[in-house]
């Protein structure tokens, strides 16, 4: 019988992209977060980008959570290469992401510093977000 051949990346079908995000769509650590408003896959390049503006805003102050981690391989075939024969090489990751889930949340910090700190990181990334506060913070 013929075994499978082993590879370091698991063969992962693109998937559905629509419906609202079940899972993570509430503030679980922080008191401050960015959530998601529409359908798209974050490259773990895009994830770090806003993770850096949102720390150097902050001055390294407070405390942050990244609540989606980029699991999902995706591969490409290479320029002039005719339809079919399998999946290409895998290029990188991807977070598929969908409205509501909580992107980044963060703690430790003021209102407004949060609440900049949080714009600019939603200016790396490709989709619309939303800052939304914990219900029982006070300013």
């Amino acid at each position: 019988m013929l075994q499978p051949k082993k590879t370091k990346f698991r063969r992962v079908h693109k998937g559905k992209m629509k419906g609202n995000a079940h899972r993570g769509t509430q503030l679980a650590f922080g008191s401050f977060g960015l959530k998601a408003m529409g359908t798209t896959w974050l490259t773990g390049r895009q994830i770090e980008a806003a993770r850096i503006a949102l720390t150097r805003y902050m001055e390294r102050k407070g405390q942050v959570w990244l609540r989606i981690f980029p699991d999902k391989p995706i591969t490409k075939k290479p320029l002039d290469v005719r339809m079919g024969k399998g999946m290409g090489d895998p290029v990188g990751f991807v977070a598929p992401v969908q409205p509501g889930r909580i992107i980044f949340e963060i703690d430790g910090v003021s209102y407004d510093i949060a609440k900049e700190a949080l714009r600019l990181a939603a200016q790396k990334l490709p989709i619309d977000t939303k800052f939304v506060v914990r219900r029982d913070f006070e300013k």
